[in-house]
């Protein structure tokens, strides 16, 4: 009897063994674990394991194509819109500027300047706000941007002389030519010390910027607001009907200093032979290429050269020798850069041989002999002359300063300068010195 209880209770647990293995799940394929043996979420398979295909990967969206925004600019102004002829007997305005400065209040009553340079700055050169307020109301009053190399041009006569000729040009309906052009555009070191920004660069977007070091704290940055070079693109940019076919304005440049902020000057007091000279040279030529760059922009963007002489010197009194000497170097550190020129901005305003319109003199037909053949001086109107002995035009510039927004000596500027702004409007008697006006308030 015990013997077949026992062999009761083996087959019992027998089958119970059975019955338990027999609900147990195989393992998956390739080793992987249940998940009833792993204790976790059921394991995901595989594509391969499914026999399905893995969804793509997603394209990474492209990159935009860069836009030049000066295409929006040059392109503007569609040929079918240029309706209106402004012909020869049409006056076109010209203004000019210097550098503008950018920290008035440093510059007109903390720097380390004479009073005799501070009351400089007031009589030759315009604030940002000042500059930005000008800009506006020429904008405002319907004038428009040209080129002067589209303004004059050169061309044979019947007796077969060169001679040079004002064009037609055809501009929208309502507007009325305007040339800018910036004397000295080169920064020299004093206008560092009282304010002033320090050289033209080209940002990591492409654009021009100035380089400036802020005089209370020493930091230096860029920007796009404190210099008239960058201000201008900007207005540009903004207001795309205040150029024709992309044109901006004219730097007129000396080369004493270098240009646009870069020292590119020789330096003729190194001896070639001096041991000082190879250090120079090499600090010479990385300016040089350093500038480059900055000069492709601008011209890639509206932008255009001429000569304010290499030394900035008198054109008349200054004898031949010193004017073909001075034409040369300019020629060899300047032109060199920028490329030749046809435009020369007379220093002082200074006219060659003392009165380059009623004269020829030696002076006047060396420069036109060495290729340039608009003269342009400073005057009270935007005057211009063709000379009928030679091939060359003479044309005055007006110019927005200190001097002109004060009124001048009797007032008489306020009326000058009232068909591009009223002077009332513009000048910021706030932060310039308390040298007074010559106009009446409104």
């Amino acid at each position: 009897m015990k013997r077949f209880l026992a062999l009761l209770l083996a087959l019992l647990m027998t089958a119970g063994a059975l019955a338990s293995c027999a609900k147990e799940e195989p393992a998956q394929q390739g080793d992987k674990t249940s998940a009833a043996q792993s204790g976790g979420a059921p394991a995901q398979q595989t594509a391969a394991e499914t026999g399905t295909a893995a969804p793509a990967e997603p394209e990474p969206e492209p990159e935009p194509a860069y836009v030049d925004p000066y295409e929006a600019v040059k392109n503007y102004w569609k040929p079918e819109q240029l309706t209106q002829a402004w012909g020869p007997e049409q006056l076109v305005e010209h203004l000019f500027f210097h550098p503008i400065i950018a920290y008035p209040k440093y510059a007109f009553h903390e720097s380390g300047a004479s009073q005799a340079q501070r009351y400089g700055l007031d009589d030759w050169m315009v604030t940002v706000d000042e500059y930005n307020k000008i800009l506006q109301s020429v904008y405002d009053k319907g004038y428009i941007l040209v080129a002067m190399e589209d303004v004059w041009s050169e061309y044979t006569n019947d007796a077969g002389e060169q001679r040079m000729k004002r064009n037609t040009l055809m501009l929208p309906e309502g507007k009325k030519p305007l040339v800018i052009s910036f004397d000295d555009v080169n920064y020299y070191p004093y206008m560092l010390e009282e304010g002033f920004t320090s050289k033209l660069v080209v940002g990591d977007d492409g654009e021009i910027w100035a380089e400036c070091t802020d005089p209370y704290t020493g930091e230096v940055f860029l920007t796009k607001e404190l210099d008239a070079t960058p201000i201008l693109d900007q207005f540009v940019y903004e207001h795309p009907d205040f150029s024709l076919n992309g044109a901006k304005a004219i730097f007129s440049l000396t080369g004493y200093c270098g240009i646009l902020g870069y020292r590119t000057q020789d330096d003729r007091d190194i001896a070639k032979d001096s041991p000082e000279r190879p250090a120079f040279e090499q600090y010479r030529a990385a300016e040089i290429e350093a500038v480059k760059p900055v000069i492709a922009r601008l011209k890639e963007t509206g932008w255009t050269f001429g000569s304010h002489t290499w030394g900035h010197i008198r054109l008349d009194t200054k004898p031949l020798s010193v004017v073909v000497n001075d034409t040369e170097r300019w020629a060899d550190e300047v032109g060199s850069l920028v490329g030749p020129t046809q435009i020369l901005f007379y220093p002082h305003g200074a006219r060659p041989d003392g009165n380059d319109w009623k004269n020829t003199g030696e002076r006047f037909k060396y420069l036109q002999g060495q290729g340039f053949r608009v003269f342009a001086s400073v005057g009270t109107n935007s005057f211009s002359y063709v000379k009928p002995d030679i091939c060359a035009v003479i044309c005055d510039r007006l110019h927005p300063d200190g001097t002109t927004l004060r009124g001048g000596s009797d007032g008489r500027t306020l009326g000058w300068y009232m068909q591009f702004y009223d002077a009332r409007d513009i000048i910021d008697l706030d932060v310039r010195p308390p040298l007074g006006v010559t106009w009446k308030a409104k």
